[in-house]
């Protein structure tokens, strides 16, 4: 599994991984800033993740073998589909969760409508219905596209970037190629996540409607409405403090990945070292793991009676 399938599976949670939440709602307020928003850490945003992780990879490991040949392989292009389907599935299922979190966010904290995780499901779902509960779920499922095009755009293009085998690249260059695929998706899907944001936010039970900065009836509307009174930049309203969280957490987790991958390739013999990515002589690197260390041990079984053999 590469590291842009990777980041197509762990897309729907990238934005709840830090305690902290305020610079990435910061700009969905009409010039007002929540003390909810700097003092109260989201705890909802923990539980989210936690359960998405669960749900993402336990579908994601479902859809590989519905994508693989009669082999037992699968494309970059089909992996990067399974692990983007998994992310759609896993939103679908944890979304109200995340809309519970943007609005323990942005409530005031001095008159706050939500005493927590419990009550602001109980009090939206009363109030407003179960539609609340995932408003803003079709530009979440939407903003997958481009964040998957954009990925594997990337990582088709490195090869060619950098003038030699994607297996050959160096911690550095995993490093860079991590922070420029996350750099072109999120740029390319954050006008969704834009909407989304202020869709989750909206409510007439808030103060201020949630303090969202226009007013909108549905996905379509809070595109033309933001665009009309923010104009067409205005759909990458905070995408700054978003690139410079995003973009550096997932250049160290790229690096990170192919490193472990290597280490893994290199304990289990197929290659010199987790440094390089020199070929282990005379290993068949189609085999398995498993079939590598039956081979393995069925050499050495081999090798030990000629030994004692010779010795005698």
């Amino acid at each position: 599994m590469d590291a842009c399938v990777v980041l197509c599976i762990i897309r729907p949670w990238m934005n709840h991984v830090l305690k902290f939440q305020f610079l990435q709602l910061k700009w969905l307020v009409d010039g007002r800033t929540f003390a909810s928003s700097i003092v109260c850490p989201n705890f909802s945003c923990v539980f989210f993740t936690v359960l998405l992780i669960i749900l993402l990879f336990c579908v994601f490991f479902r859809l590989v073998t519905l994508f693989m040949d009669e082999l037992g392989h699968i494309s970059h292009w089909r992996a990067i589909m399974a692990g983007s389907l998994a992310g759609m599935v896993a939103t679908v299922v944890t979304y109200p969760t995340d809309v519970i979190k943007t609005r323990l966010i942005v409530q005031n904290r001095l008159e706050p409508s939500y005493e927590g995780i419990v009550h602001a499901f109980y009090k939206i779902y009363h109030q407003e219905g179960l539609r609340a509960l995932y408003r803003g779920v079709s530009p979440a499922i939407l903003g997958a596209i481009p964040f998957s095009a954009g990925s594997f755009f990337v990582y088709i293009s490195l090869d060619k970037i950098w003038q030699e085998p994607i297996v050959r690249f160096t911690p550095l260059q995993n490093f860079i190629n991590g922070c420029v695929a996350a750099g072109v998706a999120q740029t390319l899907s954050f006008p969704f996540e834009t909407v989304k944001r202020k869709m989750q936010a909206q409510s007439p039970w808030l103060p201020h409607y949630g303090g969202v900065d226009v007013h909108f009836t549905g996905m379509a509307d809070c595109f033309r409405q933001t665009v009309k009174n923010k104009g067409v930049l205005g759909l990458w309203n905070g995408l700054t403090p978003s690139l410079l969280k995003i973009v550096p957490y997932f250049g160290v987790m790229f690096s990170t990945f192919e490193f472990c991958k290597r280490v893994c390739l290199y304990r289990n013999g197929y290659i010199e070292s987790p440094l390089n990515y020199k070929l282990t002589p005379g290993v068949d690197q189609s085999l398995h793991p498993q079939e590598l260390r039956e081979l393995k041990l069925l050499r050495r079984e081999n090798f030990e009676p000629r030994k004692s053999a010779l010795e005698n």
